[in-house]
Formats: C-alpha cells, sequence, structure tokens
C-alpha cells in the first residue's frame, strides 16, 4: 500500500498544554486532559475538537481522542493543525508511532515536540486514513460503551451507599432509633481505625517489557476503569512482590497532584500486580467488610474529604493519615452482609466489562500497527 515519506511536522503540528492548577479550576463540564487522559473538568476550554492529546513525560505512547473541547494540561502535547489529515487516524497513528518511544534525556524523562516533529514517517492518502480510522474505531466504540456501563454501576454502587449510609434508609431503619446520625447498634470509626493495613507503594521504574510484575501507578487509576493491557511492568524481587502485592478488594489511592484523592478497588488482578509509591493502598477485612469504605473511597465525597484536607498549593499531596482520616459508619454484621450480596453482583459485572475491555484492546492494538504500517488491507 503507497505511503508518503515525510516528517512527522508535515503531517500534524503538536504544541503543549497549559497550565491550570487544581485550586483554579472552575465547576463546569469542559474535561481537563492530561498525560494520564481526563482527570477533571472546568468552566472554559483551550482547544477545540476534535482534539488529540499524548503525554510528553516518560514512556509515550498512551494517545486520547477528544470529541468536545477541552483543556489540554501541561503535561501533555496536543495537535493544534492536523493539516487536512483524518483527526482520529491521527491518534491512531500516533499511539503506533510513539509506543515504547523513549526519551533521550536521562536526567528528565520527556520529550522535546520539535523532536517528535523531526520524526521521518510514512502516511496513506486521507481516504484510506478514513477506512483505517473506521475499522479501529469499531473496537474503541465497543470500548468506550463498556467504560460507559462501568461508570453506571459504579454510580449505582455509590446511590446505594449514600441511601444506607448517608440517609440512613437501610434495611430496617423505619425500626432503629438514631442518635445523632448515628442508629443504634453502629459505630462511626475514621478510615486509619477500621483498616487491617496502610501501606505506601513500590518505588520502581515501569517498563513495556515484561521483565516482572504488574506496576499500577496513578495514571492507570484516574479513568472509569482500570485499562490492565496499558499497565507497565517493573523489576522486583519475590520479597517486594509479596510486601506489594496486589489482591481483590484491596483499595489503591492517589496521594498527589491533581488526581489527589482518586480511589480505585481492584476487583481482579489475573498476574502479579504491585502498586507504585504515590498510591496508598487500604486493606479491610476484620472490622468492617471491604465493599463498604470500598465503596465510599471511589465517591466524589470521598475526593472532596480528600482535597479539602490535601497540601501543596500548586502540586496538592495527601499522606496516609489524612487519606486515612475520612469517618464513615459502621453498621453491624447483618447490615454489612446485605450490602455484600446488593454490590458483589455490581462488582461481578464491573470486572467482566474489564475483561472484555481487555480482549477488546488486545484485538485492536494486534491490528493497529499491521494497518498504519500498510500490511493489511482495509
Amino acid at each position: 500500500m503507497n505511503r508518503k515519506s515525510c516528517l512527522l511536522g508535515d503531517f500534524l503540528t503538536l504544541k503543549r498544554g497549559h497550565d491550570l492548577p487544581s485550586q483554579m479550576r472552575q465547576e463546569g463540564c469542559i474535561p481537563v486532559v492530561s498525560s494520564a487522559g481526563i482527570t477533571g473538568y472546568h468552566s472554559e476550554a483551550k482547544a477545540f475538537a476534535p482534539g488529540v492529546v499524548t503525554g510528553r513525560y516518560g514512556t509515550l505512547g498512551e494517545v486520547f481522542f477528544l470529541e468536545e473541547d477541552y483543556w489540554p494540561l501541561n503535561t501533555a502535547l496536543y495537535v493544534v493543525d492536523f493539516k487536512g489529515n483524518d483527526p482520529r487516524f491521527t491518534a491512531y497513528f500516533l499511539r503506533n508511532l510513539l509506543k515504547n518511544y523513549q526519551s533521550d534525556k536521562a536526567a528528565i524523562p520527556g520529550v522535546d515536540r520539535n523532536v517528535l516533529h523531526a520524526l521521518e514517517v510514512k502516511i496513506p492518502s486521507v481516504d484510506i486514513q478514513v477506512q483505517i480510522s473506521q475499522a479501529l474505531s469499531n473496537y474503541d466504540d465497543l470500548i468506550a460503551n463498556n467504560r460507559r456501563r462501568i461508570e453506571i454501576l459504579t454510580r449505582t454502587a455509590s446511590l446505594l451507599y449514600r441511601e444506607w449510609f448517608v440517609h440512613l434508609r437501610f434495611p430496617g431503619h423505619q425500626l432503629t432509633k438514631i442518635t445523632d446520625g448515628v442508629p443504634d447498634g453502629w459505630g462511626k470509626r475514621s478510615l486509619t481505625e477500621l483498616a487491617d493495613t496502610v501501606s505506601y507503594g513500590f518505588t520502581a521504574s515501569s517498563t513495556t517489557e515484561p521483565v516482572g510484575p504488574k506496576f499500577l501507578r496513578i495514571t492507570d487509576i484516574v479513568p472509569s476503569s482500570i485499562s490492565w493491557i496499558n499497565v507497565p511492568f517493573c523489576l522486583a524481587s519475590e520479597k517486594e512482590i509479596s510486601k506489594y502485592r496486589l489482591n481483590p478488594e484491596d483499595i489503591v489511592v492517589a496521594r498527589t497532584g491533581a488526581t489527589v484523592g482518586y480511589a480505585k478497588q481492584i476487583h481482579y488482578c489475573e498476574v502479579d500486580t504491585v502498586f507504585a509509591s504515590y498510591l496508598v493502598r487500604f486493606k479491610f477485612s476484620n472490622s468492617i467488610d471491604p465493599l463498604i469504605p470500598g465503596t465510599y473511597m471511589q465517591s466524589d465525597e470521598y475526593k472532596n474529604h480528600v482535597r479539602a484536607n490535601a497540601g501543596g498549593a500548586a502540586q496538592p499531596n495527601a499522606n496516609a493519615v489524612i487519606l486515612g482520616g475520612a469517618k464513615i459508619l459502621v453498621p453491624p454484621t447483618s447490615i454489612q452482609r446485605a450490602f455484600r450480596e446488593w454490590v458483589t453482583p455490581i462488582n461481578n459485572q464491573i470486572a467482566a466489562l474489564e475483561k472484555s475491555i481487555e480482549r477488546l484492546s488486545n484485538a485492536r492494538d494486534l491490528l493497529l500497527p499491521r494497518l498504519i504500517n500498510g500490511e493489511l488491507a482495509v
């Protein structure tokens, strides 16, 4: 299949994103996009749809396509001129080009957009670009649909938590006396008091090579679901793997940056997975069913609590004391069992959808380089 040789800068123009500290953000519906994808919302856009954004630090390859106006953060590069090329194809092309791309700057891992502009590339005609993007977007549309379903399921569990533990309309509430917001037979304790263990993560360098366990980072827990295919690996000894290994129902929380307070409860780990140093892991089992704090910690209420107490103006950060300082109601065992009966099917559906996303992503990523490079016709 014919391809035109040119420099990447002849195909598109990249620009560095714009500063927007978390304390400067105003309530709105404009996505704020970093190297990790959408990490919040603002009232003003700096770039207009369609958008293509990629990170400018470390290992590149994560590329995000947006169909709405957005604000690209300064940790990212975004396309300001597609030069007549198909925008969605541009996103796929960059993903393929930048996969495993490593900066040669050892001290500050990152990349200069001018270096990228100087890369030699081969580009198909616009007609072929559209055909390729349509073939690949079929997979991405299914992935996006699964992620929307995960968002709905997560919200459903959160609403049930609010109904039972905030509005106190739990089973049998009509017959239960409530004093100062605490039902008889219940208690109120901090997450730290309830947790079996609270621990900081593992310090290591990530790599796309399968040299050891999966290495879960803040970047990986920010989206609505963990994209396990994109979680990198790291070198770790058996002792380190044992110490930092994640298990189902563990909860990890981001402790720094614009995503401080983001939490994910692990639904499944099919391979050994450790968690990175900017995450804090909570384990529950003895004092409370882990699905109760897990559901709460994935809510906006928990994020707001953490952010209200986090230190640091330019770079918000929260230690384990702050992350574990939120207090929740602890119901009797019967209510805990009932909550698990309701939430377990929801979490099982989320796990099944995450596995489906992984299969679809694998299929798409097998096709991607072959279509882009002309090895397969469309």
